[in-house]
């Protein structure tokens, strides 16, 4: 039923979570150690951290057929369509998908958890690849 390979909706699930757990910069005052404070950067919102930009060359590399794939699964985990309504939702993501895709789905909240619920709803499981990576 799926063209996307469970690794790469794996893949793109775990730097969604990543991307959504980064919060704003602490410790950036004066007198800070910046030697300590990257220890905890990876969870930071800041220019160098490269989470979202990993997040985005991910969902850049899925050809056509597998962003409107991404784009259904995450539908279907937010509960838009059912999963017995799998190709409207199919169909519908392909009519819907243009240049703004990929930042519709980066800004969406919980992408990985919408994606991974998708997956769910149709019976598929990324538990394996998840703890592969």
């Amino acid at each position: 039923m799926l063209s996307t390979s469970l690794e790469k909706l794996a893949y793109l699930v775990v730097k969604a979570r990543e991307f959504d757990a980064e919060v704003e910069p602490e410790g950036l005052e004066e007198g800070s150690n910046p030697a300590d404070d990257r220890e905890f950067s990876v969870l930071e919102d800041t220019s160098d951290n490269p989470t979202g930009d990993e997040l985005r060359a991910a969902l850049e590399s899925l050809n056509e057929d597998e962003l409107a794939e991404v784009l259904a699964l995450v539908w279907i985990g937010r509960g838009d369509y059912a999963a017995s309504e799998w190709l409207p939702a199919l169909a519908a993501a392909r009519e819907a998908r243009n240049r703004r895709t990929v930042d519709y789905l980066i800004e969406t909240p919980n992408l990985g958890d919408l994606i991974e619920q998708g997956l769910a709803e149709l019976g598929y499981s990324i538990t394996d690849e998840e703890q592969r990576l």
